[in-house]
């Protein structure tokens, strides 16, 4: 109880402390924001939010800022065809005609006056394989890409085509994670293929205001705007109560002012708040397994055939589990089955995984930036029994729910995005100490999409990993199938196919285990 007590202090205290480096931080902020605007500083453009900014300066030598991904479509499509098209509905975005020009406090969005698509959507010729090995071969390639840095001189995206490749072509695509989350990508995604939408126009005052907020928006501000219904749903917890608790932790005295009024509700998740920052800020290291330690600086990636997410509805049908659920559980079972072949105890040991949370609404999307929390998902690599696993999973997500952790993940990375690049670092070495992996678990569209009158036949892409952590699983559900793939550090992990190899069986085993219990009981 008094160890409690002490981490909800100590949390409180250092709540209140991140809020005035904030404030003070941002006043200097929107300084340069206005100087900025009136040509002092020589740039016409808008100012980088401080998420994005923490983003821009995360690079390493161990991983790239970067959200790489492909796509396989049948039949193939020209590199002609496919930057017409990029330049048809992609330049739309604003922000993808952008560069990055940093400075002493941040980074602001300014027009490239050189923009070439050809230095954008390139041609790729993938090293000669046997026959039947052509995916090692783009695998191998994306693994390059994802250690390539991209050009600061230009905006930071490139897509890389194959216009052969087993029939039809494949598309490899490589954009900064300072330019937009992976549920923001899935808006100029839609907006790509055949019979998709323009993104909506923003007005002058619109743009203009975006670019103040990078100012105007410091931690307090940041973590008490209304959530959008993904957020509730995925926080269970109400954004008026979030206002209220997060009022009564960075200033109280205005608390006491409102009276009595909701103080039931502001007790709960002024709790909530204080249990999961003390919970962040004590959380343990991770497991010591072999796929932690310090990075080698190359990747390789994997990815499996899709499995039918018929199968996987119906199993969580049965168990009555989520999809989730049982997908996480096959991801711990797979992992777990990996460093067993590999001579490593696992029994009785876990490991987490950093998974994004969206903070916004979808509608919203074509805005860009960054608008995500990241809540701790722990794994039970160590439980062999693949019933027992999914129920332990249910257990552990079903606790998460109402937990504040993704919000204070994401005032975290504004408050970072105010620091100098040493200080940021250390503040965001914690999660790569406390982390194994970074996950992505995506629901993509039911039918699948066409591009340029191709089949878009598969579709994978991982976020990337920051500081020393070495995994990055992604799991994407599309058209009818759901996808598993990993991203690893070769010194870390050197085949991750291994890992792949091991998603199946492991789904398998869940399914016939599930098919033999006693179900007439």
């Amino acid at each position: 109880m008094v160890t409690r007590i002490m981490a909800q202090e100590a949390a409180k205290t250092v709540a209140k402390k991140a809020t005035r480096t904030a404030r003070k931080a941002a006043k200097v902020v929107q300084k340069n924001v206005a100087d900025a605007v009136n040509g002092t500083l020589g740039l016409t453009g808008e100012r980088m939010s401080k998420v994005d900014t923490a983003w821009l300066r995360m690079d390493n030598a161990h991983n790239l800022m970067m959200i790489v991904g492909v796509w396989v479509l049948k039949p193939g499509i020209t590199l002609k065809a496919l930057s017409e098209r990029i330049e048809e509905r992609l330049l739309k975005y604003p922000r993808f005609g952008q560069r990055v020009v940093e400075d002493a406090t941040g980074a602001t969005w300014v027009p490239d006056q050189n923009f070439d698509i050809g230095n954008h959507v390139t041609r790729e010729t993938l090293a000669r394989k046997p026959a039947g090995r052509e995916q090692e071969a783009l695998q191998d390639r994306l693994g390059e890409l994802a250690m390539q840095p991209l050009d600061k001189k230009r905006p930071l995206w490139q897509f890389h085509l194959v216009e052969n490749y087993q029939g039809g072509s494949a598309m490899m695509v490589r954009i900064h994670h300072c330019i937009a989350d992976g549920i923001a990508l899935i808006g100029v995604t839609q907006s790509l293929v055949d019979g998709g939408s323009s993104p909506p126009q923003r007005k002058a005052s619109e743009a203009k205001r975006e670019g103040m907020e990078a100012a105007e928006d410091w931690i307090a501000d940041t973590l008490i705007k209304p959530f959008t219904d993904v957020a509730v749903k995925a926080l269970g917890a109400a954004g008026s109560s979030a206002v209220n608790a997060m009022e009564a932790l960075l200033e109280p005295q205005k608390g006491m002012e409102k009276g009595l009024a909701g103080s039931v509700d502001l007790a709960k998740m002024a709790f909530h708040v204080l249990s999961d920052a003390a919970a962040l800020a004590l959380m343990p290291d991770d497991s010591g397994t072999r796929l932690k330690g310090i990075p080698g600086g190359a990747k390789r990636v994997a990815w499996c055939q899709p499995i039918p997410l018929a199968e996987v509805k119906a199993v969580g049908k049965a168990l009555n589990c989520s999809i989730n659920d049982v997908l996480l559980s096959c991801v711990a079972g797979a992992i777990g089955e990996y460093l067993k072949a590999h001579g490593d105890d696992v029994a009785g040991k876990d490991i987490r995984a950093m998974v994004p949370v969206n903070l916004r609404p979808i509608e919203q999307s074509y805005k860009l930036g960054n608008r995500f929390g990241l809540a701790p998902v722990v794994l039970p690599i160590g439980i062999e029994n693949p019933v027992q696993r999914v129920y332990e999973v249910r257990r552990r997500m079903s606790e998460m729910k109402g937990s504040m952790q993704p919000l204070m993940a994401f005032g975290l990375l504004a408050v970072a995005g105010l620091l100098i690049k040493p200080a940021q670092d250390a503040m965001l070495n914690i999660f790569s100490k406390k982390t194994t992996a970074v996950m992505t678990n995506v629901p993509g569209p039911r039918e699948k999409l066409k591009l340029l009158g191709s089949t878009l036949e598969q579709s994978l892409f991982w976020v990337p990993q920051s500081g020393t952590v070495g995994l990055g699983v992604s799991i994407l559900s599309y058209g009818g199938g759901v996808q598993f793939g990993v991203i690893t550090d070769t010194k870390l992990c050197p085949d991750p196919q291994k890992i792949i190899d091991e998603f199946e069986p492991e789904f398998a085993k869940l399914s016939m285990v599930t098919l033999m219990l006693p179900w007439g009981d």
